[in-house]
């Protein structure tokens, strides 16, 4: 799902992806995110999702609402959230002993690394200390450094935190929309001063154990953060990173026409291949990037909205660039960008973890030392404030549908409601309060102004963030897409909606139930303290910029716990309705800084886009002589062999890696126990997990979908989302949602499936997630219970609201995630398990989405008897049940009475057969094997090929596969799809359980030469020659994917889904052994295998608009 409308999403570096097996673990943990309560609001975590341009495409959904942010954030909304939430929460990651959630303490733990002597800080590294505290929300020992000679600051964080992370950040604003500091952040990680190979960043992705390495881009700063376990690849990826942002070679004097190539290959470039001139076209991952961005909706809206809101400032044009301006940059502007603003003088450093607190300032110093003091340019990167309005504002802007859609009647408005609430950075109480009132506005499905806006049928689906304050000034959103633009009464109903509601909520306040709800909601968060995979170190380190790059205390971001019992104070002595009410009052209802953004669709714009883009290049042709033409193609010709020539080998040894010795040997094994639970003369499987999670309940109760009939499989998605959005005969959907909220740290269902190996059918789930305190799990396992054995399915006018929603967000990801849906035909084309995940999120699932709307008018009494088909079919005790625990064995012990009465309140499933569908014997689910295009309104394509090397190429099961397709992604396809095609990213995709190999590409500008950059990766593997230092490279990468690190609840879920897919212990330690093993022969048969099966079998399916 992309993320909320208001500023833009993330910037990120390009894909490659980890092993397909691992991948799914992956995406599983973040679907279970988004089912589970993880709608949850945070204080002390909030999303960057909006604020970022990344260089990794690959990683920037994953990435998309994984960067943290300050004070409360909700995830509002259980579908589409997952990533968000799930990395939110601020994690206690690490060693076993470590606590996984907060328990504040006033005492430094004896464990963690002493801070250095300030005489020797001071007179051996030349830095000074500005302020030391203890931060005992998150058990470290803070010192803030200010570097003598140059005035860079340094946090540096000391705790016991194995996850070590590295970040430098500037403060970069913009005054046009060229995209210059997007651009360079793309550029510096282009080869550099001691690194001069021309992408240090591929290396490190080929051969590092990192848990985080990317970069991204803020509207007014860029961040460059790295993390590992592993302290001597932590300390070569700071060292290529500094390396990289203070001496890169993209802008290098001594050598101009080098650096001006990774700016054009970067950024943008005339590209002539032929003497046609009419083949002239623009061309660099950014531009095209941006083209992608540009072509989503829900992004072109963020931008409107911030650009109306801060006209004046930074805020007012796109940091990441506009595809219309950004090849008005020029060559010399990139390289006054980089000179300008990237200086120690302007840098934030932070390091974090439990590495040595004097080896990191040995680091930066022997950077620094080149350095002197330079104010002027302190002084020019500072980020100004927007003067607020003194009346409100209404601005109208368009984006591009195609006449098909015109046609069909699908020209859906956005209108969205946005204010700038303050002049500048939210002091820490007001932060806190509003914080909480934004989560009890919006954070869940039945809040109040999210329900008044999707009860009034107004549109499809709530837009807009909320609360955003990462920025200077903090700012509120809020709106509804799917609006009716047929006439200007329908805009104006939206915005009158929005105000009338605030303007109650602020007379008549909110209920205790929910106030209550969102307190328990919150704190329980806090005190979790879960980032998932996302590195700890990076979330905090997120929040803490949202003060200390606008020269705030970067300390007072973290520090939370005294102002929520002040707060809990608060709301006692001034009640809740006037505390909020007058937080509604002043920054909402009563404040003239607002802007109401009514985006209206256009058939139109594609084509004039397009046409203002080669009416430009139009009066370059004209200008053009054959000279000039013939010095067009030169350059081509090129920066084209530039970019296919690899570095040789010796100059890529400049890169530090680490040894196989370096490598456990032994694979990470989760602690896990089976056990059965008889009820009934049934028998239940559980799978429990001895795990240090302080008190804390992980839990999934997974039921198998074998008796789901074939042509129900499309409202199994849905029959999830009713099933904690629905309510029960007892409690409607609002006062169930406040329910959970204050019984649990978050509940909900969703659907698993996957294929097996060696088998034809699927393994299929629907699986209740949630987690609650030890004390708590009594009241988990009743909702639960209830929700089962009462929830009401017959409520038309919110399922009718819940399919709209659901229509709307897979219009806006086929536009900006496509992909993923290419990537998903070829599957469905392949096994059944793909069929059954086409049919409940595909294309196939959407059209069937189209066709429930009109049913739903037409007989809805049907769907009702469908839902609860569904329900009939799924919910029994016995064979086809499963529980999954995580916990220590304490608190294991202490619930098995709970889990033995919930599993007795379960009817027995009795004789039921196992459709055909779910053992591979239903062809009919299965889509006819040919090449298609699918064609939306975008103006960059996504490209996907897949073919089964089991089957086709004959190919020998072995983990040898996930290097050889890790090295393909990070070679070959890095290097044809995005240094030369211009594409935002390229990856293969390797799934060994089943032998599906996909190829696919992201924002990509090409259709023909992306295939054939696929065609030709199986004579590159086939020929290519590999030296023992590339070779453990690629080992050591691969190791790294699948030793990626996790936190309790992650290790226990991955647990279980191994479990259900029959993946044991003995077989990944084999598959270990044989990734260790790889040697250059196995890249050529897997070529081989490659070749055979592309040649006999494989398809194509491209998201496109050509």
């Amino acid at each position: 799902m992309p993320p909320p409308p208001y500023m833009p999403p993330p910037y990120m570096l390009p894909p490659y992806l980890e092993s397909f097996v691992e991948k799914k673990e992956r995406d599983q943990k973040d679907n279970m995110a988004a089912a589970v309560g993880y709608r949850a609001s945070l204080v002390g975590a909030r999303n960057g999702r909006k604020c970022l341009r990344s260089r990794n495409g690959g990683r920037a959904e994953r990435v998309d609402g994984m960067l943290a942010r300050t004070l409360v954030r909700s995830a509002r909304g259980v579908a589409g959230r997952a990533r968000q939430h799930a990395t939110r929460l601020l994690a206690q990651a690490g060693k076993k002993n470590a606590a996984l959630s907060i328990v504040a303490s006033e005492k430094i733990d004896a464990e963690i690394p002493a801070s250095v002597n300030p005489e020797v800080a001071k007179s051996k590294y030349g830095f000074e200390i500005v302020k030391e505290e203890y931060v005992k929300e998150y058990g470290s020992n803070c010192v803030l450094y200010r570097h003598t000679g140059t005035g860079a600051e340094l946090m540096s964080v000391h705790n016991r935190d194995e996850n070590k992370t590295f970040g430098a950040v500037f403060r970069t604003p913009v005054e046009d929309s060229t995209g210059v500091p997007h651009i360079l952040e793309h550029s510096v990680l282009c080869g550099s001063r001691k690194y001069p190979i021309k992408e240090p960043f591929v290396e490190l992705m080929k051969s590092s154990l990192n848990t985080f390495l990317n970069a991204f881009t803020y509207p007014d700063r860029t961040c460059y953060p790295v993390a590992s376990c592993n302290t001597r690849d932590f300390y070569n990826l700071v060292d290529v990173y500094l390396d990289a942002v203070f001496f890169p070679r993209c802008v290098e004097k001594t050598d101009p026409e080098s650096g001006k190539q990774v700016f054009e290959q970067e950024g943008w470039h005339y590209e002539l291949d032929t003497p046609d001139p009419s083949k002239l076209q623009y061309k660099g991952v950014v531009f095209n990037e941006m083209k992608g961005v540009y072509s989503s909706p829900d992004s072109v809206l963020g931008r409107v909205c911030q650009q109306a809101l801060f006209p004046d400032i930074t805020y007012g044009v796109d940091s990441g660039g506009d595809p219309r301006n950004i090849t008005d940059l020029s060559y010399e502007q990139f390289c006054d960008f980089h000179q300008n603003f990237y200086h120690p003088s302007n840098t934030r450093f932070w390091f974090y973890g439990d590495d040595d607190p004097e080896t990191r300032l040995e680091i930066l110093s022997s950077y620094l030392n080149d350095f002197e003091a330079n104010q002027a340019g302190v002084e020019k990167s500072r980020v100004l404030t927007q003067k607020k309005f003194a009346e409100p504002r209404v601005v109208t802007d368009y984006y591009a549908v195609s006449e098909e859609a015109g046609q069909d009647g699908q020209q859906k408005a956005y209108v969205n409601v946005n204010w700038v609430l303050e002049d500048d950075v939210f002091d820490l109480e007001t932060q806190l309060a509003f914080g909480f009132l934004d989560f009890i506005l919006l954070g869940t499905s039945g809040s109040p102004l999210r329900k008044a806006l999707i009860d009034s049928g107004l549109g499809e689906a709530v837009c807009g963030g909320g609360l955003e304050d990462e920025l200077r000034q903090p700012t509120f959103s809020i709106g509804l897409k799917g609006v009716d633009s047929s006439s200007e009464e329908n805009l104006k109903k939206v915005e009158d909606l929005v105000l009338s509601t605030l303007e109650s909520l602020a007379d008549k306040g909110f209920g205790d139930s929910a106030i209550e709800a969102a307190m328990n909601t919150i704190e329980f968060s806090l005190r979790e303290n879960n980032t998932g995979s996302f590195p700890r170190g990076l979330s905090l380190m997120l929040r803490s910029m949202a003060a200390w790059i606008y020269d705030k205390d970067p300390l007072e971001p973290l520090k939370w716990e005294d102002q929520l019992a002040a707060f809990k104070k608060r709301l006692e002595d001034e009640t809740p309705t006037k505390l909020f009410g007058d937080l509604i009052r002043k920054y909402l209802v009563d404040n003239p800084h607002r802007v109401t953004v009514n985006l209206l669709p256009n058939t139109t714009l594609q084509a004039e886009l397009d046409g203002e883009e080669q009416g430009k290049l139009d009066l370059l042709r004209k200008s053009m002589t054959e000279e000039d033409m013939e010095e067009l193609m030169r350059k081509t010709r090129e920066l084209k062999t530039h970019q296919e020539t690899p570095d040789p080998s010796e100059a890529l040894k400049c890169i530090p890696t680490l040894e196989l010795a370096d490598i456990p040997k032994e694979s990470q094994k989760i602690p896990s126990s089976l056990t059965e639970m008889t009820s009934g003369g049934e028998k239940v499987e559980v799978l429990s997990h001895d795990m240090f999670t302080n008190d804390v309940v992980y839990a999934e109760f997974a039921f198998d979908m074998s008796a789901v009939p074939k042509d129900l499989l499309y409202l199994v998605p849905l029959f999830c989302r009713c099933l904690t959005e629905m309510g029960t005969s007892k409690e409607d959907f609002v006062e169930l949602t406040e329910r959970i909220g204050r019984k649990t740290g978050g509940l909900g269902a969703y659907s698993f499936t996957s294929g097996v190996k060696d088998e034809d059918g699927v393994r299929g789930y629907v699986m209740f997630r949630g987690k609650a305190t030890a004390d708590k799990f009594a009241d988990y396992c009743g909702i639960v219970q209830d929700i089962i054995q009462n929830v009401e399915l017959n409520n038309k006018n919110r399922f009718r609201q819940m399919v709209l929603e659901t229509i709307s967000g897979m219009e806006a990801s086929l536009v900006g995630r496509g992909h993923s849906y290419a990537m998903g035909r070829l599957s469905a084309m392949r096994d059944a398990a793909g069929g059954a995940q086409e049919v409940m999120g595909g294309v196939e699932g959407y059209l069937a989405m189209k066709q429930l709307k009109d049913r739903i008018e037409q007989d809805y009494d049907s769907v009702v008897a469908d839902l609860e088909a569904l329900r009939s079919s799924l919910f029994h005790k016995g064979s086809n049940m499963l529980v999954n625990l995580t916990a220590d064995d304490k608190t294991l012990t202490s619930i098995e009475k709970e889990v033995q009465g919930f599993v007795d309140s379960l009817p027995s499933r009795g004789v039921v057969g196992t459709e055909q569908w779910y053992e591979g014997k239903d062809s009919s689910l299965l889509l006819p094997k040919r090449n298609e295009l699918l064609i939306v309104p975008t103006q960059v394509s996504y490209v996907g090929k897949a073919t089964n090397l089991y089957k086709d190429g004959q190919l020998e099961r072995s983990g040898s596969s996930m290097v050889v397709s890790k090295l393909l992604s990070t070679t070959w396809l890095w290097d044809r799809v995005r240094v030369v095609g211009g594409a935002y990213g390229g990856f293969g995709s390797f799934d060994s359980q089943t032998g599906l190999f996909s190829f696919a590409s992201y924002r990509d500008p090409n259709l023909g030469s992306t295939l054939t950059a696929y065609d030709g990766s199986a004579q590159f593997l086939k020929e290519v020659k590999l030296d023992k230092d590339e070779l453990t490279k690629a080992i050591i990468a691969t190791v790294g994917d699948v030793d990626s690190y996790s936190l309790p609840d992650q290790r226990g879920y991955t647990a279980l889904v191994r479990h259900l897919l029959g993946i044991t212990d003995e077989e990944r330690q084999q598959r270990r052994d044989e990734i260790l093993s790889t040697t250059v022969r196995d890249f050529h048969e897997f070529g081989e295998a490659l070749d055979q099966a592309l040649a006999s079998n494989s398809q194509v399916s491209a998201v496109t608009s050509k």
